[in-house]
């Protein structure tokens, strides 16, 4: 019998690098290591950017760009799955709809909360979405959850078999090798070492950024760094209520270099957000040397245990001066364990036990 092939959907090569970009590509980086020469190919759009060399893992290049993104996976990825019978592999929520194969779901944020979905373009991102969760939900060969609270949040809202999850934290692998740009602070020079708490992450609905506005103003000796692009699905009068404070500063985009230096001189990293199917900025913080500030919803108690100090999103009214006097455990060992190559070395195993079955 003719082995199965992985085919690798390579879209994420084309997009703006956030947290499910930099896991999968680092993720392909260790798996290169890991799988045998001709099992796995990576079929990449005609304007994917910056790609590596592999060892094992074999490049297929299409010749047609991918602009808007479902058109890519759902017709020219899955036109090249059908023709040469691969098993395929999404990191991104999606999958093609006529041959998922293994296939990551980070969360199920747009079935659990649809009215965060307000714009034309959102709701129609929110249908989507839906329709990509159903279908790996129900025909992928095998699902990958990032976590626990994942997995059950798509066994309840699915009646699926658990054992058809194979739940893999997400792991640090590049940004630990990004040098901090400590240049930063000749630009923002309002930020001080020590003297500020700094936030990040999409400014989306889901990331409460309400409850950095409504502490701010009630603690106002606190002083806030808070970076991210705007997305269609903010509350704009959020977005107005920060811009009016003092002890807020809206940094505006920063290059991951300037998000490191940032958060190696913070006071904190706080992270409000009321929903996360793992929650990877936290991570990062850590790594850097920042303690870390974070909602006690969804995924993160169960990732971040003992390491982190917890606030309730819905509760802003935190002295976050005395919630620090907390003594926490120190992060060696979760920075050990949540690496890429740990991650990619389960992918690996769930891998070849689908392309041997």
């Amino acid at each position: 019998m003719k082995e199965k092939i992985l085919s690798i959907n390579g879209e994420f090569f084309c997009k703006n690098l956030t947290g499910i970009e930099r896991v999968a590509i680092d993720a392909l980086a260790e798996l290169d290591k890991l799988l045998p020469p001709g099992r796995a190919e990576l079929v990449l759009p005609a304007n994917a950017q910056n790609v590596p060399q592999y060892a094992n893992i074999k490049c297929v290049r299409l010749p047609v760009k991918a602009a808007f993104f479902p058109k890519w996976t759902q017709i020219h990825y899955q036109k090249y799955v059908l023709w040469n019978r691969r098993v395929s592999l999404d990191f991104s929520n999606t999958c093609p709809f006529f041959s998922p194969g293994i296939e990551f779901l980070h969360d199920i944020y747009a079935r659990l909360y649809s009215t965060d979905f307000k714009s034309r373009r959102d709701k129609l991102i929110r249908l989507y979405s839906k329709i990509m969760y159903w279908r790996i939900a129900k025909k992928a060969k095998r699902i990958v959850a990032v976590s626990e609270f994942t997995k059950k949040t798509i066994v309840d809202a699915y009646k699926i078999k658990p054992e058809r999850i194979a739940v893999i934290y997400d792991g640090l692998g590049s940004y630990k090798n990004i040098p901090a740009d400590y240049s930063v602070f000749d630009r923002l020079p309002q930020l001080k070492d020590r003297e500020f708490y700094f936030t990040l992450g999409s400014l989306s609905t889901r990331k409460n950024l309400k409850w950095i506005s409504a502490n701010a103003a009630a603690f106002p000796k606190a002083f806030f760094a808070v970076s991210g692009k705007a997305l269609p699905s903010v509350v704009p009068p959020e977005l107005e209520e920060m811009k009016k404070l003092s002890n807020v500063l809206m940094t505006g985009y920063l290059s991951d270099g300037e998000v490191k230096a940032l958060l190696s001189k913070a006071k904190a990293f706080v992270f409000p957000t009321y929903f996360e199917g793992f929650g990877l900025p936290p991570l990062e913080a850590l790594s850097c040397g920042a303690p870390i500030v974070i909602s006690n919803r969804t995924s993160l108690p169960e990732i971040y245990g003992k390491t982190a100090r917890y606030i309730d999103p819905d509760n802003p009214n935190v002295d976050l001066e005395a919630l620090l006097k907390e003594k926490v455990e120190p992060p060696e060992n979760l920075l050990k364990d949540l690496t890429a190559e740990n991650s990619a070395k389960k992918l690996a195993r769930v891998i070849m036990e689908v392309l041997d079955e």
